[in-house]
């Protein structure tokens, strides 16, 4: 089964997050990294996670420094990064694109518009998105 990476340090969006995946019935194995220290350790797991939820406004190191550090990893320099945060600010949006997220998303302010947003994610990145395997990237 597709395990799911959310780093996130607020208990409530964790919690909100993980409710919306269950009543979306896309309940994969989660993962909560509360922090970037915290994230990037994870990737010296073998298994990679299938997608990444990443909260830029995280402690010990945000999501950008994150983003970059997993870009320039030939590991998980093609890893499925969604970008999960309540920052609307155009320089988040481009530095976040700049340093390589699929994808940008702003966490909307009620629990129906965020359990659709989840879900729709789960759905795409789960479901109907064919990864690339790094094994397969021309060298």
């Amino acid at each position: 089964m597709s395990r799911i990476l959310l780093v996130e340090d607020n208990q409530d969006h964790i919690d909100l997050t993980l409710r919306a995946l269950r009543e979306g019935r896309l309940a994969n194995d989660v993962v909560v990294a509360r922090d970037g220290v915290e994230a990037l350790e994870h990737f010296a797991m073998p298994e990679l996670p299938a997608v990444v939820l990443l909260d830029l406004k995280i402690p010990k190191l945000d999501g950008l420094e994150v983003l970059k550090q997993l870009r320039a990893d030939e590991r998980t320099r093609l890893l499925p990064v969604v970008v999960l945060t309540s920052s609307d600010e155009q320089k988040d949006i481009v530095e976040s694109y700049w340093h390589g997220a699929n994808s940008y998303v702003r966490k909307p302010v009620t629990f129906a518009q965020f359990a659709q947003a989840i879900q729709q994610l789960g759905l795409y990145w789960l479901v109907l998105n064919r990864p690339s395997s790094s094994e397969t990237v021309p060298r």
